[in-house]
């Protein structure tokens, strides 16, 4: 099994590099073609040093930092030669391929940049907040009560951008020391003012369902993914009751660690595809589009794991049901939503059609939701959330402009050449990884 095994890892290894190679081929023709960025124009930059199977993390921001380049022009800055490609070809924002140190540096010389938005917790983020003379920023790539919210890592960074009441008083509980007044910005979420994009289907008497999982989890503690113990069951009762619509939206890196969680995604997806063959005018939607957005509009009721996705649907104010994981393991937050949230049992899995009508008439579900709304963004009137996010951005630059002016020693970037230290397309040791 060992050798197995082995050899398994061996020939993953070998296509993945072999697909780094291809990816970093066609991004050197993309990037021949392209105008050299304006100098002295960008002020904000996201940096993003993964790959694409965590893209996700940025499309989330597509719409409001396009919204936000209207006034402050934006950069990505993306490290990595797999993310970098696709973001090229679908971000709103210009997007600058920094490889290498020397590459950031060059390009961090010929703008002047003020803030630096972090999606996430890679660990190649410190080589960018070496560099001082800007605030370093971390936004995060969702709200939720998963144990990645509590991190320590926050302190790493000059401010963080909340959601609301409900991220300070979790991050109250793990950080000492810390300065929330100042340092941790309540902004709501400003992704929930552009749920919106053109529905594949026309709305009918069907109640529309979101099924949105999470990914299995690489430990016990973080397997939040329904899946393979949820998923197969509720969504097979779904089809078959042919007054229901369901829209199914896994992670994308839903069966990376479990072959048994892959084939579960795999029997859903099928069975979704019979179901349209069987009745053309059900319209049942596997998504995996980049964008997020009328997925949460359009559903009358939405089922998810805990992720990022309880919390994008909590903004929308609307009908929403928790997976409860089956591994007892699984760190569940008993302080938040999620302590007084609509809970699915995998027992009630193959019932989910007793239940959804169960909730749709319950008035008292409707009102908790209203309060936890409340707690976790704040005013969630359209527009609010991103006049937040401005005003926030706005503050940062007032502050950076009063300390920039009381350090006139500072000292800057110098502009130059990038040295020809290896070929264009290199595989790094992280993107072997």
């Amino acid at each position: 099994m060992g050798i197995q095994r082995d050899v398994r890892l061996g020939l993953k290894l070998v296509r993945d590099v072999t697909a780094s190679r291809k990816a970093q081929r066609l991004l050197n023709g993309r990037l021949s073609t392209r105008e050299p960025l304006p100098r002295n124009h960008f002020k904000i930059a996201v940096y993003f040093a993964d790959g694409d199977v965590n893209l996700y993390q940025m499309r989330q921001w597509y719409k409001p930092l396009a919204k936000l380049a209207e006034t402050w022009p934006v950069l990505v800055l993306s490290r990595s030669g797999a993310g970098a490609l696709p973001l090229i070809d679908e971000s709103p924002l210009p997007v600058a391929y920094v490889r290498r140190v020397v590459d950031l540096e060059q390009v961090l010389a010929q703008q002047d940049i003020r803030i630096v938005f972090y999606v996430n917790q890679n660990t190649r983020n410190f080589q960018m907040m070496r560099y001082g003379g800007r605030w370093h920023v971390f936004i995060n790539h969702g709200e939720s009560d998963k144990m990645y919210m509590v991190t320590n890592q926050i302190k790493a960074y000059d401010y963080a951008f909340v959601a609301g009441d409900a991220a300070i008083a979790r991050l109250d509980k793990v950080l000492w020391d810390y300065d929330f007044d100042k340092r941790a910005l309540k902004i709501g979420r400003p992704q929930a003012d552009f749920y919106s994009g053109a529905t594949p289907f026309a709305p009918d008497e069907r109640q529309v369902i979101l099924y949105a999982p999470t990914w299995e989890g690489d430990r016990p503690a973080a397997a939040y993914g329904s899946i393979a113990s949820h998923g197969v069951a509720l969504v097979t009762s779904l089809l078959a009751s042919g007054r229901h619509r369901v829209i199914y939206r896994p992670h994308p890196r839903s069966g990376v660690v479990s072959s048994e969680y892959g084939a579960a995604n795999k029997t859903i997806i099928a069975a979704i595809a019979t179901a349209n063959a069987r009745d053309a005018s059900a319209r049942h939607i596997y998504d995996t589009s980049p964008d997020l957005g009328w997925q949460l509009s359009a559903a009358d009721v939405a089922i998810v794991d805990i992720s990022a996705m309880v919390y994008d649907r909590l903004a929308s104010g609307k009908a929403l049901m928790v997976t409860r994981p089956v591994d007892p393991a699984a760190q569940i937050d008993s302080g938040g939503y999620l302590s007084d949230c609509e809970w699915l049992n995998v027992d009630d899995a193959g019932s989910i059609l007793g239940v959804l009508d169960d909730l749709t008439h319950d008035s008292e579900a409707h009102d908790r939701l209203k309060i936890w709304v409340e707690r976790y963004f704040g005013d969630t009137g359209p527009g609010v959330a991103t006049e937040r996010f401005h005003a926030a951005v706005a503050h940062l630059m007032d502050e950076w402009e009063r300390f920039d002016a009381s350090h006139p020693q500072a000292v800057s970037l110098e502009v130059v050449e990038p040295a020809i230290d290896a070929p264009t397309d290199e595989v790094s040791d992280v993107e072997k990884l």
